[in-house]
């Protein structure tokens, strides 16, 4: 298939071309930057994002994609399900 947006470089605020279903772990990080995270059930996301390595805890409503560089995604204190990476 022809990527008619192939000429164009990736936009940091664009359309997520990568989606990865995500398991939480205090020890091992994504293996990517996120650009957005969804969650298919609401609840809080315990992250470490991309500058920084203190856990954040975010408040998620299901099927809200949020705009969030995130390198991990924490076990301890995520109470979110069905969460997605995009990037």
């Amino acid at each position: 298939m022809t990527d008619t947006w192939s000429h164009l470089p990736d936009a940091e605020y664009g359309p997520s071309a990568n989606a990865a279903a995500v398991t939480p772990s205090d020890t091992v990080d994504l293996g990517f930057i996120t650009t957005q995270i969804i969650a298919s059930g609401a609840g809080v996301i315990s992250c470490n994002m991309q500058g920084t390595g203190t856990a954040v805890l975010i408040p998620v409503a299901a099927g809200v994609p949020l705009p969030i560089r995130v390198r991990r995604v924490l076990a301890t204190g995520t109470t979110a399900t069905g969460i997605v990476a995009l990037w």
